[in-house]
């Protein structure tokens, strides 16, 4: 027997996990059926969150890339002394 769940939600997310799911192939409401069987199953959340760095942290990566094939990067070291010795100056 077929039964509902009413749940309340941001509408942005609802209408993110919608898009996905349509991207994916899959009606919401299957994926969501999925997680719930998951869920009674393994009696566990698991949650993964593909690595998407931020616009600030693309800028500084880029900073430095471009730092480093000016040849203005430093290391690598030989010693913990060497590696000092650049910090400090």
């Amino acid at each position: 027997m077929k039964t509902i769940i009413n749940i309340k939600t941001d509408k942005a997310v609802k209408l993110g996990a919608k898009r996905a799911a349509e991207e994916l192939g899959m009606p919401l409401g299957t994926i969501i059926n999925a997680f719930l069987r998951q869920l009674g199953r393994d009696k566990e959340i698991a949650f993964s969150v593909p690595y998407k760095p931020t616009k600030y942290l693309e800028r500084i990566i880029d900073e430095a890339e471009r730092e480093w094939k000016a040849g203005k990067a430093a290391g690598p070291f030989a010693t913990v002394a060497d590696l000092r010795k650049s910090l400090e100056s």
